[in-house]
């Protein structure tokens, strides 16, 4: 069976709610999303209030049933807290990175100890990664806090290589900054629960992922995950395929509609969206210019990008001075008078989450990645 890729887009701009009926809720938005990414926090907001009808930074800030942890490629995300014995068990059940330098090493013991040390200071009450370290070496022992790990600043004490084994253990995520201080929590203080067995989670985000993205291939499902095609590509044995564009992709069972209605439209998706960074092939959803205009070496979420019809077509730059907001977009596309209105429209929508009074500037971004 042959699918079109308009087909493909708009049967995930549907899905990501960037196209028909908005979510729900926050923890709506990103479970459609398979995780919000949140490493800039303020970005990881607005990807999720705009799919959200009305929403607004605030109410995402506040909203229940989300957590924030670390997610995909081992990166800072927004999670609905429902789903977390799912993500648990999968990525708990990613093959090991490289080892450490032999002067950084823990034994399997001391890493179980270092987690479990985690978990028990984390369950009542939400603390600094200094105050953590004060009772994850009181918990173990002297050992967990040698200055082992080169940082920009110093050393990082022995037991911070733990941090993300104890995210995917469900033992550890981020809890509300105290100033400008980071703190940690234990999700289980929001709602107890139990990472899934390896197997079934793996295979539980794998479908969920095809859902959100797909069809793609074990490649593309390795790259969004961070792990090799060579651990993936089992899962995949017994899924149904189709061609796209002369490739055979992968679909979740059952999943096999994919109606060739087109979406229309423009939209404006802020730094590190789920969108731009999950979607496969790259050089289809960033076409002609946009692969190098809005990539960085094939990399996506460095810039924030604006779609026509679910496509990249150019990039955006924001910035705010107190209550106003200049944004400047650059397209690679020459924008009808109803692209223009829509163009507005998303603008004004961007200023309604920030809270701000918006100004439009068609041309150049002069900036680079990040800014």
């Amino acid at each position: 069976m042959k699918i079109s890729w308009r087909a493909v887009v708009g049967r995930r701009m549907r899905r990501h709610h960037l196209a028909g009926d908005p979510a729900g809720s926050a923890a709506d938005a990103v479970r459609a999303m398979c995780g919000a990414h949140a490493q800039v926090l303020s970005a990881g907001e607005v990807s999720v209030a705009l799919r959200v009808g009305g929403a607004t930074r605030e109410l995402v800030q506040q909203a229940d049933g989300v957590v924030k942890t670390l997610g995909p490629r081992g990166t800072v995300h927004l999670l609905p807290l429902d789903d977390l014995p799912m993500w648990t068990g999968a990525l708990s059940a990613l093959p090991p990175g490289p080892p450490r330098p032999e002067r950084m090493r823990m034994t399997p013991e001391q890493t179980a100890d270092v987690i479990a040390a985690i978990g028990d200071a984390l369950a009542h009450d939400d603390l600094t990664v200094d105050e953590l370290t004060d009772e994850v070496v009181r918990r173990t022992g002297a050992w967990a806090g040698d200055p082992v790990i080169e940082a920009f600043q110093g050393n990082w004490p022995r037991w911070r290589q733990v941090i993300p084994a104890a995210a995917n253990a469900g033992l550890l995520c981020y809890g509300p900054n105290r100033g400008r201080k980071t703190t940690y929590s234990n999700p289980h203080r929001f709602k107890p629960f139990e990472p899934l067995p390896g197997e079934k989670a793996f295979t539980e985000l794998l479908y969920n992922y095809l859902y959100s993205y797909g069809p793609a291939t074990p490649q593309q499902f390795a790259r969004w995950l961070n792990t090799t095609p060579t651990f993936v590509k089992p899962y995949f044995a017994d899924l149904p395929h189709v061609e796209l564009e002369g490739q055979q992709v992968w679909h979740a069972p059952g999943d096999d509609d994919f109606p060739d209605d087109p979406v229309r439209g423009v939209r404006l998706l802020p730094y590190f969206d789920a969108y731009g960074v999950g979607s496969f092939p790259r050089e289809l959803l960033f076409p002609g210019k946009a692969f190098t205009r809005a990539l960085a070496r094939g990399q996506a979420g460095n810039y924030p990008l604006l779609l026509v019809d679910g496509i990249v077509a150019g990039v955006w730059h924001q910035k705010k001075s107190g209550r106003k907001l200049h944004v400047t977009v650059e397209a690679l596309t020459s924008l009808n008078r109803t692209r223009l209105r829509q163009l507005d429209a998303e603008v004004d929508r961007l200023a309604a989450i920030l809270d701000c009074t918006p100004t439009l500037t068609l041309g150049e971004v002069a900036v680079g990645p990040h800014a």
